[in-house]
């Protein structure tokens, strides 16, 4: 059978996961009578519930004579090391573009690594049915970011196929009326023009994963495309490692994908893209030879972490209450086990602490790990996300982002404001016909932590900012977006009343309600003012015979603020926790003892005097 091999790339949210729905369907690898969610893709809980793809996966359909090898990549900038990596087991891409939006921050990158790599485009203009949809337009838009990417004359002549992945409509017309009820566009385009893989199946083998998975039953699992050569199940091979050493081993499971589904296979020849297991500790980038025919492929380049992050066991009051897992040794081998799928991610335990050095591609790559081990049962504390510094050419350099911001035009003069109190730097301002102000600008990758619940604000909910990271520049002096409000901490430890929480109204925002439990150092609300103030919203109202009972049943207070993971995760600042558990997240002050704080703090300020 012929093969072709594509990924599927955008912005978040431009539709490709629902693209790949449609495909799948179209292609009849479903049965009539199977059931099938929408999105099938995103197949664990967050990704469904986010509406975004986290994890890169493979699916396989046959049209005509053709076994069609599609990737449905991440579209947020946290995951862009899988996309890039991705681009080494394909042959060209489809570029998913909304037929609203435009070219947004994502598309360029991921534009970028498919050019780079010089693989065979084919633009996809989803949405075609948004009745703001202005598809022409938009297709100039991607011709001016393929010029400006540097994009060669093959690559400028790109396809074009206007679709509506939701609807499971597509035309090479960009007017919404030609919309045939089927995909058929979108299949003749690629059989098309994508180029077979061109691999010879009679050399020596070559085999590099790209891509890792990990279960209990086969220990780690690589993902990637046979470059050359065939590859056999119970073969012994012979693997190049990343450190120039090589290592023998037998392949004890070879798969192939077909819809859905990994299914055991026997074989696999070159242009096949298929996942091998047999070796504990098979690495992104190694390659896979046969024994005697060592032959490296270039290795792979994986994005290196920007953001860090310390994870430890639970020291509150309340540890142990709400969770299954909350031992050191049950994280470290939670830890352990993340780093066996995800390559982006760096663990390192501090010394005989309890406490781990986690570091990622930002702030949603840390969040979507620490939402899923609370989901497992597991209780810890984190610490505030720091930037990773580098040392350049003896220089202290830290990254710097490109950022995308849209807002209405009468919101503008408060974005730009709090983008210059961030140390950001204006790069271009476009005034859109319908109201709209784009804006770019290069800020520090730190002073975006903790943006966001502003910006919305700022926005009044109507802005949308995309950011991906650029390089490292040398270091901002000063310290960039800390929180300017202090924190109402608690000073006694019981259930937060009614009385209490009433008498705190005026000094600030709660996020409590009465008959919460809390503890001395937990944060309760958020002060008007920039100090932290100790507070005490366990008292309760002295009764005496002249007072009803029952009156404080009648007060109504505001209803406290929402605390998120990702909220948490933003407001806190560098003396400060997130103790997260399966039921709650609370934040907390890392000085527990209300005396012992008040000391510190003395101490720290006349140390920075």
């Amino acid at each position: 059978m012929n093969i072709k091999n594509i990924a599927i790339i955008a912005h978040v949210d431009h539709g490709k996961t629902t693209l790949v729905d449609q495909l799948l369907r179209q292609a009849g690898t479903f049965r009539e009578n199977e059931a099938v969610a929408d999105r099938v893709m995103d197949s664990n809980d967050l990704e469904r519930e986010r509406g975004i793809t986290i994890l890169a996966k493979n699916t396989a359909i046959d049209y005509k004579d053709y076994r069609i090898n599609i990737l449905d990549t991440p579209g947020h900038a946290d995951f862009a090391g899988e996309v890039e990596r991705i681009m080494n087991m394909v042959d060209g891409v489809l570029l998913v573009v909304d037929a609203y939006e435009g070219t947004m921050p994502q598309t360029r990158f991921v534009l970028k690594k498919a050019l780079e790599q010089k693989l065979t485009p084919i633009v996809v203009v989803n949405k075609i049915d948004r009745p703001a949809a202005r598809p022409e337009e938009v297709v100039d838009e991607v011709l001016e970011l393929f010029i400006e990417l540097g994009a060669d004359d093959d690559q400028l002549e790109f396809p074009v196929v206007y679709c509506s992945a939701l609807n499971g409509t597509a035309s090479i017309s960009s007017d919404p009326a030609d919309q045939e009820e089927n995909m058929e566009a979108i299949f003749e385009s690629i059989l098309e023009n994508i180029p077979d893989p061109g691999m010879d199946p009679n050399g020596t083998l070559q085999f590099q994963p790209a891509l890792l998975d990990y279960n209990d039953y086969v220990g780690r699992i690589g993902i990637g495309r046979i470059v050359r050569g065939t590859i056999n199940v119970n073969q012994m091979v012979s693997i190049c490692r990343l450190d120039g050493s090589t290592q023998q081993f037998r392949i004890t499971k070879l798969f192939g994908f077909l819809g859905l589904k990994r299914v055991e296979i026997e074989s696999a020849q070159a242009g096949d893209i298929v996942a091998i297991a047999g070796l504990p500790d098979i690495n992104v980038g190694e390659t896979v030879c046969e024994i005697g025919k060592e032959e490296a492929l270039p290795i792979l380049h994986i994005d290196e972490p920007t953001l860090k992050m310390t994870f430890s066991t639970n020291s509150s009051p309340f540890s142990g209450q709400e969770g299954k897992h909350v031992t050191a040794s049950k994280i470290d081998e939670r830890l352990y086990k993340e780093i066996q799928r995800d390559v982006s991610l760096l663990v390192e335990r501090v010394g005989t602490k309890e406490e781990w050095v986690v570091s990622g591609r930002g702030e949603l790559h840390l969040s979507i790990l620490l939402e899923n081990m609370r989901r497992e049962g597991f209780e810890l504390e984190v610490s505030k996300p720091e930037v990773i510094i580098r040392e350049i050419d003896g220089v202290l350099c830290e990254p710097y982002e490109y950022v995308q911001i849209e807002a209405p035009e009468e919101h503008v003069g408060s974005v730009i404001e709090a983008m210059g109190y961030r140390k950001g730097q204006l790069q271009n301002m476009i005034h859109n016909e319908n109201g709209q102000v784009r804006l770019i600008y290069d800020v520090p990758s730190r002073a975006l932590i903790g943006f966001m619940t502003e910006f919305l604000t700022l926005t009044k909910g109507y802005g949308i900012i995309n950011h991906t990271f650029s390089e490292y520049r040398p270091m901002e002096k000063g310290s960039v977006g800390e929180r300017k409000n202090g924190a109402l901490v608690s000073m006694e430890n019981g259930k937060a009343t009614n009385y209490g929480l009433m008498g705190l109204e005026d000094r600030g925002i709660m996020f409590i309600e009465p008959g919460a439990p809390v503890y001395e150092g937990m944060i309760v609300g958020e002060n008007n003012k920039d100090l932290d103030l100790a507070v005490n919203v366990t008292r309760a109202k002295q009764l005496t015979n002249c007072r009803s009972a029952g009156k404080d049943n009648t007060v109504v207070l505001k209803k406290p603020r929402l605390i998120t993971l990702e909220y948490a995760l933003e407001y806190i600042n560098e003396d400060e926790l997130v103790e997260i558990t399966p039921t709650s997240v609370r934040l907390r002050k890392k000085i527990l003892d209300t005396n012992e704080r008040k000391k510190f703090d003395k101490r720290k300020k006349y140390a920075d005097q």
